[in-house]
Formats: C-alpha cells, sequence, structure tokens
C-alpha cells in the first residue's frame, strides 16, 4: 500500500487535497467516493515526506471521537453509520482519511480493534487494547466513555504540566533579559564613570567588572552553550537507554519539580490501570501496558519487576511494596482493593487524591516562583549598586574630610 497525494471535488464544487493510502488508482478513486469525493488528479508520494507536513491529530480530535462513538453505540445506531456520520462531519483532513480507512476495513471483516490498530501513530496499543476488551466483554459503549473522560483528565493534566514549566521560563527569561542588559550596557557606562575617579576599586566592584567583561566580550557563548547543551543532552538521552534511565531518576529527584511529576506519573497510572482492569484486562497486562504510558523508565523498570513478581506467584500489593517505587499511600489503596475485589475502584481514589494534590502543589510552586525570582533580581541589582555607589560614597567621604 503506497501513499497517493489526491486533489479532489466535493458534493458542493469545493476542491479538497489530500493525502491517503492506497493500494492503486482503483482503490485511492473507491476510498474518495466512500467520502464522497470525486478524484480530479493525484501523484505518488512518499509517506514519510508528507508525514512531516500533515496537520497533526490532537488529543482533542480523539476525545471527540470516543465521544462520538459512546453515544452511538449507546442509542443503538448501526456503527458503520456512525462512522460515516462523524466522518462527514469532522474538519480535521488526515483524521477524515483515517475514519474513512476504518469504515473500509470493518466493512472487509475487521473488528473495531483490529481496525484501529492499523493506525498505531493515532491508537496507541492501550487504546486498541481497551477496544478489544470492550468488545469481548460487550461493554464497549462503557469503554468509550471511560476513554472519552481519561483523555480529557490527561488534557487537564497536560494543561498543568505545561503551566507548571511555562511560569518559572518566563520569568526566568525575563531576569535573563534584564541581566544581560546591565551587564552589557548599564555596568560599563557606570563603570566608566567609577574609573575616571582614579581611586583603588574594592573587591565586589573589580568582580563586577569581571563578570561585565565576560558578558560583553563572550554573550554569544553564553547564548549558545546552554542551547548546545540542551541540544546534546537531549540526544544523548534519546540515543543512550543508561543515560534516560539517570535522567528520568533525576527528573523524580529534582528540588519542587521532582515530587509533582511523581505524583503525575502515579496519577496517570493509576488511572490507566483502573481503566484497563474495569474494561476487563489481566492485571499482568495491566501493568505491561501501564510500563509504556508512564513516560519514565524508573517507574517503568519498577512496574516490570512487579510484574515479574505477580508472574511468580506474588500477591499484587506485596510485589508493588518490594519495588520500592510507590508510596505507602498506593500500597494501602492496592491493598484495601486486593482484599475487596474492587481494585479499580481503589486506584481511582489513588488517581483522584494524586490529582488534587498536583493541583495545589503547582499553585504552591507558582505562588514561591515570583517571590524567589523577584529576590534574584533584586540581589542582582543590590550588587551593582554597591559596586557602583560604594566608591562614590567613599570618595565623597574623602572630599569632606
Amino acid at each position: 500500500m503506497g501513499m497517493f497525494a489526491y486533489q479532489a471535488m466535493d458534493t458542493e464544487g469545493r476542491i479538497i487535497r489530500g493525502n491517503m493510502d492506497a493500494t492503486n488508482l482503483s482503490d485511492l478513486e473507491l476510498r474518495l467516493k466512500r467520502m464522497e469525493l470525486d478524484l480530479i488528479n493525484c501523484k505518488a508520494a512518499r509517506q514519510q515526506t508528507f508525514s512531516l507536513l500533515k496537520r497533526p491529530i490532537k488529543r482533542q480530535d480523539l476525545i471527540n471521537f470516543c465521544f462520538h462513538m459512546e453515544q452511538i453505540s449507546a442509542a443503538g445506531v448501526p456503527l458503520l453509520e456512525g462512522l460515516a456520520d462523524l466522518r462527514d462531519s469532522t474538519e480535521h483532513p488526515r483524521f477524515r482519511e483515517i475514519i474513512a480507512d476504518l469504515i473500509e476495513n470493518i466493512e472487509g471483516g475487521l473488528q473495531v480493534s483490529q481496525a484501529l490498530a492499523r493506525h498505531p501513530r493515532v491508537f496507541d496499543r492501550t487504546f486498541v487494547s481497551l477496544i478489544m476488551a470492550g468488545e469481548q466483554s460487550g461493554k464497549i459503549t462503557d469503554v468509550f466513555k471511560n476513554l472519552s473522560e481519561s483523555l480529557k483528565w490527561q488534557d487537564e493534566l497536560a494543561a498543568q504540566t505545561k503551566k507548571l514549566m511555562m511560569y518559572p521560563a518566563f520569568v526566568g527569561t525575563i531576569v535573563l533579559g534584564v541581566t544581560f542588559f546591565m551587564m552589557i550596557y548599564l555596568v560599563p557606562q557606570l563603570v566608566g564613570f567609577i574609573k575616571n575617579m582614579g581611586q583603588e576599586l574594592p573587591f565586589h566592584t573589580r568582580a563586577l567588572i569581571f563578570v561585565s567583561n565576560i558578558f560583553i566580550h563572550y554573550w554569544y557563548a553564553l547564548l549558545a552553550l546552554p542551547l548546545l547543551a540542551w541540544i546534546g543532552i537531549t540526544a544523548l538521552i534519546k540515543t543512550n537507554p543508561r543515560a534516560r534511565y539517570k535522567a528520568d531518576e533525576y527528573k523524580l529527584r529534582v528540588w519542587l519539580i521532582g515530587p509533582i511529576l511523581h505524583k503525575i506519573i502515579l496519577a496517570r497510572f493509576a488511572t490507566f490501570f483502573a481503566l484497563m482492569y474495569a474494561s476487563g484486562i489481566t492485571i499482568l497486562d495491566c501493568i505491561r501496558l501501564s510500563e509504556e504510558i508512564v513516560g519514565n523508565q524508573v517507574v517503568a523498570g519498577g512496574l516490570h519487576r512487579a510484574h515479574q513478581l505477580i508472574s511468580e506467584g506474588q500477591g499484587v500489593t506485596a510485589s508493588f511494596q518490594n519495588t520500592g517505587l510507590f508510596p505507602p499511600l498506593v500500597i494501602r489503596m492496592l491493598k484495601i482493593g486486593e482484599t475487596t475485589g474492587a481494585l479499580d475502584v481503589a486506584l481511582r481514589n489513588i488517581s483522584y487524591f494524586y490529582n488534587r494534590e498536583v493541583k495545589e502543589l503547582i499553585e504552591k510552586v507558582q505562588a514561591m516562583i515570583e517571590p524567589v525570582m523577584t529576590v534574584v533580581l533584586g540581589a542582582l541589582l543590590g550588587w551593582i549598586m554597591l559596586s557602583v555607589l560604594g566608591p562614590i560614597y567613599d570618595t565623597i567621604s574623602k572630599i569632606k574630610t
């Protein structure tokens, strides 16, 4: 199957351009016909080239997809008719093509989960496994509902995490800009005046001149080195598994950010574990799939060890406790869930608790950042004023005497 760039016309006479997977020209025409599009012309194209240019499918698109599927399955609307309605109503060209491909594959005899699995970049293994479990248990409506809620929660969590990172970055950029302005423009003018006074300069003034000269003569290095270091560390983490593990371990230990990140990971793990377990997926499969969604090699390694211990015959609570990565709250709730048989309820309680705590911690960190940045900027200004005004005050004092 190859990738074709096509130009087609819809029922209202509008020209539609896009790209689509198809076996040949006839297959492309047939697929477009099912989308109520008439092919005008097309050409073969490499899929990799277009993957860089096409509009990405975002989490909001998946939320709309799950909500729509939940509604049509709950209302008893035939699956293919519901997918056709969604295909015609969606404005995302790439997602419309994927839905058209789902319709064709389901008409060809595939299950919904099998059709979704043909698009791993859009529907990951956890998503497909949940749909498969819903098909086998007959709870496909509940699975789509839970998926929609989980994706919304993920979206809110991503927004909170972004909020946590963006504010310090914004304030830090302002402080950095002020520092460059002072060291490159303001300090040299003041220092020139001080040197003309002809007196011996104190140590803190000489230190200020030294730092200012570094900013003046090596400003490009001060800007380029952090960027080059970030690019190098990122490339090392992507290519070296040990470096990635160490980086993930450091993320969990870094001051202020580490505890918040750890709770975010635990909340994500608990949410998806509960969702998968409630859908009928076995505990071992839940843990195996959770390794892929936690987004941290240290926690994923702990889950892998728990998976091995459970497969060797240990209980769920004891296995998670022996990893040494999960706090007492998680262990206690797992024990309650394992004893009562309501493991999914216990995990949802963990998710609720950590989600609330993450929101509170983010607010506290944001409240701390502003005074910390103010103190840093104030200390910098105080150093400059002391270094500049100190010699001037000494000169005036000598004149009076």
